[in-house]
């Protein structure tokens, strides 16, 4: 493991080590399941779960109870453990479940740990602490922990100094469910034309890590969990990044309004989603008959 953490005596971890250790057996269980195949069923009427998602969940708490007994645990496949704790683990054991059951090699297992106050009410949100999210299938392990910044496979990541967003790559992601009812379709439509590009790769968690190590410039995503957000979160603030809601509200665990960036073009990120949520300056999308005619009338 020695080849993804930074050299010793570098940074003085507290949690990482261990944690990443943990992450690392997690990723490699996964890529047996992917590379053999797994049963895929629903948890909802388009919700994907997969074998993978439960098993690696049920090693995930088993090792964080060793590691750190004192700790919670909150995991997206349903484990609830010591929730009173002052501290508590985010895990997502696959994130990416979609591609993954499609065989589409974009997923990692994410895990953030918040510290919480024991004054702090149930529904109050603690100090995250520490971060790791890893990918299997490129073995990028990426790491970082409160005030000593954020690290790739040994390397300190920094966010992109990009200063416009019309030079910007950007990413989103879409609900499995209720598609229909979310807005976001008309988003993608004005930050492509805005932009260098959109990406939607189907990981919160990885498309947080990439604005943290400069490969994006922003992302933003509604409806997300604290099991998406928890680790991706501090990675990106400890790389110098910016999160907050669509208004500029401070960022938020289970926020239904995710935006993160490089800090540089946040303000202007704020002032595109004011416009479109106004409805001005909005370019209509075509119909397909609208289309078909232009495309007889040769103007495409």
């Amino acid at each position: 493991m020695t080849e993804f953490l930074p050299e010793s005596g570098l940074v003085a971890w507290q949690w990482v080590p261990n944690a990443a250790r943990i992450a690392l057996e997690a990723g490699r269980q996964l890529r047996g399941f992917f590379e053999h195949g797994v049963a895929t069923e629903y948890k909802g009427e388009v919700d994907l779960v997969t074998v993978a998602d439960r098993t690696v969940e049920t090693y995930l708490r088993q090792a964080l109870a060793e590691h750190f007994p004192d700790h919670g645990i909150f995991g997206e496949e349903g484990t609830r453990d010591r929730m009173d704790s002052g501290y508590r683990w985010y895990v997502d054991p696959l994130d990416g479940t979609t591609n993954f059951a499609h065989g589409f090699p974009h997923f990692c297992v994410s895990m953030g740990l918040e510290r919480r106050d024991a004054a702090l009410a149930a529904d109050a949100e603690g100090e995250l602490v520490a971060a790791v999210i890893y990918d299997p299938m490129r073995q990028e392990l990426f790491v970082g922990e409160k005030g000593k910044g954020a690290w790739r496979n040994g390397r300190p990541m920094a966010v992109s100094r990009t200063q416009h967003l019309a030079e910007s790559l950007v990413a989103t992601g879409f609900p499995s469910r209720k598609r229909h009812a979310n807005p976001n379709i008309h988003f993608y439509q004005e930050f492509t034309l805005r932009s260098h590009g959109v990406r939607r790769a189907g990981s919160a968690a990885l498309d947080l890590a990439y604005v943290a190590c400069g490969r994006l410039e922003a992302f933003w995503e509604f409806q997300l969990n604290p099991w998406d957000t928890a680790a991706g979160f501090l990675l990106v603030e400890e790389a110098g990044g910016l999160i907050t809601g669509f208004d500029g509200s401070p960022r938020k665990l289970d926020s239904r309004e995710v935006l993160a960036s490089n800090g540089r073009i946040h303000a202007e990120l704020l002032e595109t989603f004011d416009r479109l949520f106004a409805g001005r300056d909005l370019d209509p999308i075509p119909t397909p008959a609208e289309y078909a005619r232009s495309r007889q009338a040769g103007g495409v």
